[in-house]
């Protein structure tokens, strides 16, 4: 049956107006914007609340570049929980994972399943152990600061303030994870160097709580204790309240590392001598853009065998 000349004519513009579309909608797929997820340890600890703030805002202020999803775990030691919000994330067929993992070793796998699945991976904070990489047969770039170096410069600040000889006692994050071994490395190297005693090094496991039992603890088993490094301002703060406690408040010093906001009302009164900061506003926006480069196939600037070094400073009394 032929269609009348009106008909005809609805019906070749329907079909034209058919093949118009079919393109742009596969080019409006070729351009979908990629979904990055944030995966960070304990969302108790204030460094990883700024850390996340900080992403949020960045993708807020480039919207049209990728969409974000965040999350944590409710302790820096809840490994299997982590382990599990990556699965889920693997499920959701993100594009990207940018990841501080609670365990240097133990993520790995997960990590390689969301590898194999087509995810890019991008590893920040905590850098995952290269042994257990290479024996999984693959490489995730590390996005962070040298912990060993802001530790040091902390420990060296500390070492001006005592003498050759004096008793001090380490409080150590999470001990499986790199950047706990490198702060202690640095502030081991930094007592050394400056003839210090360290009479212990033990676990507060990155928790005020921790910090704080491990700190009285180290200060009832050593009367002559001078001062306590901390791996992180949040055992830091545990550590304050234990000196205060025992009486030694001005005969104990104590520093930190991270700079976060709790700790800056004890640096302008000298509770707190020295911490570092390792700008966690802008931790996982570095390795959120390094990871929207790497699905691009574009290069990344300051790459070096694997890391992309951010920086860290030391910070003392205002």
């Amino acid at each position: 049956m032929k269609l009348p000349f009106a008909g005809r004519f609805l019906a070749v513009s329907l079909l034209a107006a058919v093949c118009a579309v079919a393109p742009l909608s596969q080019a409006v797929a070729d351009t979908t914007k990629p979904k990055v997820a944030l995966v960070m340890k304990s969302l108790a600890n204030e460094f990883f609340l700024t850390m996340e703030d900080g992403a949020k805002d960045y993708q807020k202020a480039h919207a049209t570049d990728f969409d974000l999803i965040s999350n944590g775990i409710k302790d820096e030691s809840d490994t299997a929980n982590q382990i599990r919000i990556v699965e889920q994330m693997i499920v959701s067929k993100v594009d990207a994972l940018v990841i501080a993992p609670a365990d240097s070793k133990a993520l790995v796998p997960v990590i390689k399943k969301a590898m194999d699945a087509g995810i890019t991976v991008v590893n920040i904070d905590n850098q995952l152990d290269a042994d257990v990489l290479k024996s999984k047969g693959i490489s995730v770039p590390f996005v962070g600061p040298d912990n060993r170096k802001g530790a040091r410069l902390v420990g060296e600040y500390l070492a001006k303030q005592l003498k050759a000889g004096d008793q001090v006692g380490i409080i150590e994050g999470v001990s499986t994870t790199t950047n706990a071994q490198q702060r202690t490395a640095g502030f081991k190297d930094a007592m050394d160097a400056a003839q210090m005693k360290i009479v212990s090094t033990q676990s507060g496991n990155w928790e005020i709580d921790k910090g704080n039992a491990v700190a009285s603890a180290m200060l009832n088993e050593y009367p002559d204790l001078k001062a306590l490094l901390a791996g992180n301002d949040s055992m830091a703060l545990g550590a304050v309240s234990a000196v205060r406690a025992a009486g030694k408040v001005g005969k104990v010093q104590v520093v930190g590392y991270d700079n976060i906001n709790a700790i800056k009302p004890m640096l302008k009164d000298g509770r707190v001598l020295a911490t570092a900061d390792q700008f966690a506003a802008k931790q996982a926006v570095f390795g959120i853009q390094a990871a929207l480069k790497m699905i691009k196939h574009e290069p990344i600037d300051g790459a070096a065998n694997g890391v992309i070094e951010t920086p860290v400073e030391l910070v003392t009394k205002p």
